[in-house]
């Protein structure tokens, strides 16, 4: 605190500014970890009731009303666009499997954009922030150098506290830029393997209508 308060006036802007982005980005990280978390939970019990044998359309009525995310969003959708295909009267069923595929492509293309949002704010934090930091570092130990040749004096116990404030600026950029850069991979590499899953869910549903959709040909 007292290097803080000792430090140039631009030099406590970058900390006060690393100190929010690091604040900023510890919140997200405590919200996607949640999110994440959630969301690997649901999947699991509904992949648990889907293959359970449960009537699907007892399953779509059980759905119908929630806001779902994931594969339960998937299933609605699909099942949503199925009923609205018979229920309006439809005499041909051509184009239904392009419709049923569209449907589920857009609901799974909306979860992965909710997965990944904010994360962007990771990857910038942990990029820029070691240069934030560095600029604060480099504008504190000028300041200092300034004040060395404006005082005279080259000892240590005059040279080392400015330096001191100004290395302090760095140490912040990295500490809000290290769990920013780790949590980033983290998370994008998670985000890429519920999607896979999503897209997994998809195809398999999209068998089980298309073969429904053939037996309704025949």
């Amino acid at each position: 605190m007292s290097l803080f308060l000792q430090a140039h006036f631009v030099v406590k802007l970058v900390m006060l500014g690393l100190m929010a982005a690091s604040i900023w980005v510890w919140a997200i990280i405590i919200d996607k970890w949640m999110l994440f978390s959630r969301n690997k939970r649901e999947m699991d019990r509904f992949e648990q009731v889907f293959w359970s044998g449960q009537s699907l359309e007892d399953l779509y009525r059980t759905l119908a009303g929630r806001s779902n995310h994931g594969m339960a969003g998937i299933f609605v959708a699909a099942m949503r666009e199925w009923k609205r295909t018979y229920e309006g009267g439809a005499r041909s069923l051509a184009g239904l499997n392009q419709r049923l595929d569209k449907v589920m492509n857009v609901t799974i293309a909306r979860e992965v954009e909710r997965l990944e949002s904010r994360l962007l704010v990771l990857a910038t934090v942990g990029s820029a922030g070691p240069f934030i930091g560095l600029f604060g570092t480099v504008w504190g130990i000028m300041t200092s150098f300034q004040s060395i040749a404006a005082s005279k004096n080259t000892s240590l116990a005059v040279v080392a506290p400015g330096i001191a404030e100004a290395l302090l600026a760095t140490a912040m950029g990295l500490i809000a830029a290290i769990p920013a850069t780790i949590f980033y991979n983290k998370f994008i590499s998670q985000a890429g393997r519920q999607a896979q899953r999503l897209e997994g869910f998809a195809d398999e549903f999209s068998a089980i209508l298309s073969r429904q959709i053939d037996e309704q040909k025949g």
